[in-house]
């Protein structure tokens, strides 16, 4: 066991390290699973941050357009207070070195996305952001002394004493090693999400709800894990992850249309391509069930344009041999961001004292059924500063550092990934864009299959949070937002409510529904 005085950051994602550096001059311990810059979601973000700068935009109207795509389950409190301190971290970015896309007088170039009523989005280089925030916070996190990042390091689990959460347990990444707990006075997760769950994903590899699981075998609440946005638009490319063809082509003017050559959004929903994310992604979604191959057709609208303003979708394409110039792009919806996770009041806390979360692994109310384009990135910012004062105001006066000296034992946990590929594709199958009641309950069969032959601790944290998110989309017997129950197409005015729910809770639904199957 290893006692430290720093904080502990489990993560190294845009909410991890932005936490990192408002912490400062407080001491932090990051852990980062990759080098830095590897592995993180936020850095594979091909949109922007959504922030209300542009004349004629406020931050009310960016705070209405986020309630009217979450339908109905966002916390309106937050989305004002999230839409409010936009525009300052979008500052905040541009003095740590953030190149974003600014017009010969310098004013910052925005762009429209799915279901704003705006355009507010702020992009580096059309497709870059993500890439380009991460080096800017990378390049000061490695300035800053009060910041010690441990690479090549995963968290598995975490220890709590009598309610609180006092330690981390670690391992080596991608090798063979024991475990080890690290004890800190406050721990900060910003992990990700678990788009890796599933069998089609635009997240990195490692992204699996591994920290949303850890959380909840911990005793922490849980909510709204049953919605899970799927993106419309990953690129057919065999690849896994799948790359990502970014909402911003939609936004200029790319069209959806399938074999034939027709356009189907436009007979789906008045704002056609730009209509939200979940009715659009299933609407690509079924186009492919019936076998009709949908595209995103970009060639009119941009042209060779697309090459050079869209450097990621033109490599992308290059390695599935698609011209883009002269081929439409053959899309499919895929995992993309998990609108519940770990539940966090207003201020970053979880409900495990000495526990807060950033970014994706987090639930706040800000993103409801259905995450507005680019809030994602938003929400890290906002969190991450937020989470820093509390942790801040909770251990008072700064101590001097000390340096953690991270060995670990001999021995290794084996991840079967053949059950990894057997869970995911159970996530696709009965949990995925479209979901009915025996196709959910074959899926939390299949999960508890798994989660009683693979006793590892990575297994059963991407094992707790499958059950969370199958067996919440279970219980709510409706559609809304990225939740859509083929048994139950409609929105019921009384489920209205955002779910709560802890691990245990959501193995007795498992339980339960196993038996009246049986």
């Amino acid at each position: 066991m290893i006692q430290t005085n720093r904080v502990l950051i489990v993560g190294a994602g845009l909410g991890a390290l932005y936490a990192a550096l408002k912490l400062a001059p407080r001491p932090v311990l990051v852990i980062s699973p990759e080098e830095l810059g590897e592995g993180a979601s936020s850095a594979w973000a091909q949109g922007g941050v959504a922030a209300a700068m542009a004349a004629g935009d406020t931050p009310e109207s960016h705070a209405v357009d986020t309630v009217n795509a979450g339908a109905g389950t966002v916390d309106a409190a937050i989305a004002r207070m999230v839409t409010g301190e936009a525009a300052q971290h979008i500052l905040d970015l541009t003095a740590l070195g953030t190149p974003f896309d600014r017009d010969a007088e310098g004013v910052y170039v925005m762009s429209r996305e799915a279901a704003h009523s705006t355009a507010r989005v702020v992009r580096v280089k059309g497709d870059q952001a993500g890439r380009e925030i991460m080096q800017a916070l990378i390049a000061a996190v490695r300035q800053t002394a009060s910041v010690q990042v441990a690479e090549g390091v995963l968290a598995s689990g975490i220890e709590v004493q009598d309610g609180i959460a006092t330690g981390v347990w670690l391992e080596k990444a991608g090798e063979p090693s024991g475990r080890v707990l690290v004890r800190s006075p406050a721990i900060l997760l910003a992990g990700g999400g678990s788009g890796g769950l599933f069998a089609v994903t635009t997240n990195p590899p490692r992204i699996r709800g591994q920290v949303i699981g850890m959380a909840a075998r911990a005793g922490a609440c849980i909510a709204d894990p049953e919605f899970v946005q799927f993106h419309p638009t990953a690129i057919v490319a065999g690849e896994d992850p799948a790359p990502l063809a970014t909402e911003a082509l939609r936004g200029e003017g790319a069209t959806l249309i399938n074999n034939t050559g027709a356009r189907f959004m436009p007979a789906v929903h008045p704002d056609a391509e730009l209509a939200p994310r979940d009715i659009v992604a299933r609407a690509v979604y079924l186009e492919r069930q019936a076998g009709r191959e949908p595209c995103l057709d970009t060639r009119e609208v941009l042209g060779a344009e697309l090459l050079t303003r869209f450097p990621a979708v033109a490599e992308a394409c290059k390695r599935a041999g698609i011209d883009p110039v002269t081929q439409p792009i053959p899309v499919a919806p895929a995992a993309h961001y998990h609108m519940g996770g770990i539940e966090t009041d207003a201020q970053g806390r979880a409900s495990l004292e000495g526990l807060w979360v950033c970014g994706e692994a987090s639930s706040t109310g800000l993103h409801g059924a259905n995450r507005l384009a680019s809030n994602g990135l938003l929400e890290a910012l906002v969190y991450a500063r937020l989470c820093a004062i509390g942790v801040g105001e909770k251990l008072g006066p700064i101590a001097p550092a000390d340096a953690v000296d991270l060995s670990f034992p001999d021995g290794a946990e084996v991840v079967d990934e053949a059950a990894v590929a057997r869970l995911r594709a159970a996530m696709t199958d009965g949990a995925g864009v479209v979901r009915d009641a025996d196709g959910l309950t074959r899926t939390l069969r299949i999960i508890a299959e798994i989660e009683a032959e693979h006793p590892q601790e990575a297994m059963q944290n991407m094992t707790a949070t499958a059950t969370l998110i199958a067996a919440a989309a279970l219980a709510r017997t409706e559609s809304r937002g990225g939740h859509f129950r083929a048994d139950y197409p409609q929105a019921d005015p009384a489920q209205a409510a955002r779910t709560h729910i802890t691990l245990d809770e959501a193995r007795a639904i498992r339980s339960r529904a196993l038996e009246d199957q049986r």
